[in-house]
């Protein structure tokens, strides 16, 4: 890739840094709301979701811990269909209710894994909150309980979604165009 030149690759913005933003805002105060004196757990899934992830933890107000699982299962632009759990979490989660944050759900083949191993682990209870979810794509029999935004099946980038590590930098999410 012609890292001089990534920026071409951009064919439209879909969603603005200030439309982030106030969902942000408002998943924050959802999960305030939920969890206020309840033992809450945040579990990130990196790489793409270390930004919303950090906006979400500014907006809870609400005392909360957060986590972070490392899970591999994209080449490119295109998913394996083989998910690896790189890094995991080590701790004991059973004392906590466990809010995955998440970046995009689309195939749900990644969340049904990662969900799967969590809920072995005995939480008080599971859920997951998505920056972005595409169900035209979705293949696993799994559904985010909160989504910020809606979007076809297009591949995205920015806001800590990338194509071969590049675009995580972007603020807003744009369509990537090869």
């Amino acid at each position: 890739m012609d890292r001089d030149n990534i920026y071409g690759h951009i064919s439209r913005i879909l969603i603005t840094e200030e439309e982030i933003r106030e969902k942000v805002r408002e998943a924050g105060r959802m999960i305030t709301e939920e969890y206020r004196g309840r033992p809450l757990l945040l579990v990130s899934i990196l790489n793409g979701a270390f930004m919303f992830m950090a906006d979400i933890c500014r907006q809870v107000k609400t005392p909360c811990e957060i986590a972070f699982m490392s899970v591999k299962s994209y080449q490119g632009d295109s998913t394996t269909g083989n998910v690896q759990i790189v890094q995991d979490i080590k701790r004991d989660i059973s004392g906590y209710h466990v809010v995955i944050i998440e970046d995009i759900m689309d195939t749900g083949l990644t969340l049904r894994a990662v969900t799967d191993i969590l809920r072995g682990r005995n939480p008080l209870s599971l859920k997951i909150v998505t920056l972005l979810d595409k169900p035209e794509r979705r293949i696993a029999d799994i559904r985010p309980d909160y989504a910020l935004f809606t979007i076809p099946n297009l591949f995205v980038i920015g806001y800590g979604l990338d194509y071969n590590e590049a675009y995580r930098e972007l603020p807003y999410i744009a369509e990537y165009s090869a």
